[in-house]
């Protein structure tokens, strides 16, 4: 590797590109010429060079739009923003539309009381800390996975939205190349083990909690509407037998504590995201485990969950809002995200049998979180 005035000339450089100006912009540097390959291929063979000289590489177009520029960003500039305020803002907002759906659906604050008195929200911090408190701890597990291995990854984006959970879930942005399939492994499965271990506590919190009165003005008025049932994944019936409570009650007027709801978010986001299809936490785990293979996998994804949306509602007669619209709409999403293709890692080197092993338990676990029917409304 040869080296001029500090910027780094990897001889991979001069092999692989047309090299016609260099130019120093702030931290970046920025290599101006034609790719001698593909693109992708390029970014692969130089990569590994640049890595060793402490730098991030990633294409862009040149200035007049024509041909291909190399920009090398220091490993210790790459994600450095300052104050994320965006994640901020989104964690803030978060907190708000959670308050709302726990205390307007799981804690039966009527609206009018919350337009008289928005603090009345308040009454649903334990809902709140028990969904964010799942959802926080899945991400933050890929982020601390991601610093040990010196990837550069973002802070978690929780999503705000409407009841009845009052958000989406939460991502993270990975900001450069996964060094190897062992890296990108354990940055994937780290988010749904540290996720499902959050999830077994708050399930188990909110068993030991009292249930919930239901108002008389909702009995009232249950004969003469809809109502919404969430059915329980089997590893919350697993926990619930293992501590011997009550997961349902007999009398309607009583609720379980809504702090099982953040139980049960948690499990149906982690077999969500185990889907092994793109950059979901499957899709990484089943690349890492399973090489180019993945792809054949991810491509039957979609298959299976229009299947079982066909199969609710022309076999088992379920209305469109029994889950059949969610698994034909998750359906469509992993077939978009197949579609875009899994992480690239750089080092193809096979898994070794430990892992393999951690990859395995952490899908069977997240078998215990499916549901053929999710969500009933009746």
């Amino acid at each position: 590797m040869a080296e001029s005035n500090s910027v780094p000339r990897p001889d991979e450089l001069e092999t692989w590109y047309q090299l016609d100006d260099v130019r120093i912009d702030g931290d970046r540097i920025v290599y101006y010429g034609e790719p001698l390959i593909g693109e992708k291929r390029l970014h692969r063979e130089l990569w590994p060079a640049f890595q060793e000289a402490g730098y991030e590489l990633k294409l862009a177009r040149s200035g007049d739009g024509d041909g291909t520029a190399l920009v090398a960003i220091p490993h210790e500039a790459v994600g450095s923003d300052g104050i994320p305020w965006r994640n901020i803002a989104l964690l803030a907002a978060t907190v708000v539309t959670t308050l709302f759906a726990g205390a307007s659906w799981w804690y039966f604050v009527p609206l009018s009381e919350i337009a008289a008195n928005p603090l009345a929200i308040l009454e649903a911090w334990p809902f709140t800390a028990a969904v964010l408190g799942v959802l926080m701890t899945h991400e933050l597990g890929h982020y601390a996975m991601g610093r040990y291995h010196d990837v550069t990854v973002s802070l978690p984006y929780v999503i705000p939205f409407i009841p009845p959970f009052g958000t989406l879930g939460a991502v993270i942005r990975m900001k450069s190349r996964m060094p190897s399939r062992k890296v990108l492994f354990d940055i994937g499965v780290a988010g749904p083990l540290a996720g499902l271990v959050a999830t077994v506590i708050v399930t188990a919190i909110g068993l030991s909690l009292e249930p919930i009165q239901v108002p008389e003005r909702l009995l009232d008025a249950a004969g003469s509407g809809e109502t919404i049932l969430f059915n329980n994944p089997p590893l919350m019936d697993v926990i619930a037998s293992v501590l011997g409570e009550p997961v349902t009650y007999g009398d309607r007027s009583v609720n379980p504590h809504p702090v099982i709801f953040g139980g049960w978010v948690g499990m149906f986001f982690t077999l969500l995201n185990l889907l092994p299809v793109g950059q979901l936490d499957g899709g990484h785990m089943v690349r890492a485990m399973a090489g180019r293979r993945q792809e054949t996998i991810a491509a039957l994804v979609p298959a299976v969950l229009f299947t079982i949306s066909g199969y609710l509602y022309y076999v088992r007669g379920l209305d469109f809002n029994d889950s059949v619209l969610l698994w034909a709409f998750w359906g469509g999403f992993s077939l978009l995200i197949a579609y875009k293709g899994a992480a690239d890692p750089a080092d193809e080197t096979p898994l070794d049998w430990p892992r393999i092993a951690v990859g395995l338990f952490t899908f069977a676990v997240g078998a215990l979180c499916f549901m053929l029917v999710p969500i009933q409304v009746g």
